[in-house]
């Protein structure tokens, strides 16, 4: 198959067929990249960060880049036309009917399902990513004796304060964290 029609027909299904936005597509994103080989974990966990730190809505970033790629600019705009064209069709036809049928107990209980599910994708990421970048060799105590483990230990650990007690800007923690990892790596504390 053409690899432009599969970014489109890969991505349009994940856009077709995930609730709950960006983040809760990444399971998704992972299994397809993957099991097409078009990139390793670890270089799908970099456009992860990437995609979260360059505006503009990260599930649309992400495609974009996985498109580029793996099929240059017409595979970036393979990717996000098939990721972008179903939620924008189905939310206009929300937005028609939505109204006479909020109130349903059919749409409520659809409602609570699917915010439940979108929890429990966002929670199978973060540990699918924090795995990748705490235990990026395997998971055994070695790990523990690394400088690299610690430093991402500790910017995540200030990072999730920073937000959550603090309500620092999320843009602010991004660049602190990408100042604070430059730091580390300059230095040579870090080994990349």
């Amino acid at each position: 198959m053409n690899i432009y029609l599969l970014l489109f027909l890969e991505f349009f299904k994940m856009g077709a067929l995930t609730f709950g936005g960006g983040y809760a597509m990444i399971p998704f994103i992972e299994e397809t990249v993957l099991s097409h080989e078009w990139m390793t974990t670890r270089e799908l966990v970099d456009f992860i960060a990437i995609s979260e730190s360059t505006p503009g809505a990260f599930a649309v970033n992400i495609s974009t880049y996985v498109g580029s790629e793996v099929g240059g600019i017409l595979g970036a705009l393979c990717a996000t036309a098939g990721l972008v064209l179903p939620p924008f069709i189905v939310i206009i036809l929300i937005a028609k009917i939505y109204d006479r049928f909020k109130r349903s107990a059919i749409v409520q209980g659809a409602m609570l399902g699917l915010k439940s599910t979108v929890v429990g994708l966002i929670g199978a990421t973060v540990l699918s990513v924090g795995i990748e970048i705490f235990f990026s060799e395997g998971i055994n105590f070695d790990v523990l004796k690394t400088a690299n483990f610690y430093v991402s230990l500790g910017i995540f650990a200030v990072s999730l304060f920073l937000l959550l007690y603090k309500k620092l800007n999320p843009i602010l923690i991004i660049a602190l964290s990408a100042a604070a990892g430059i730091a580390f790596g300059y230095t040579g504390i870090i080994k990349v």
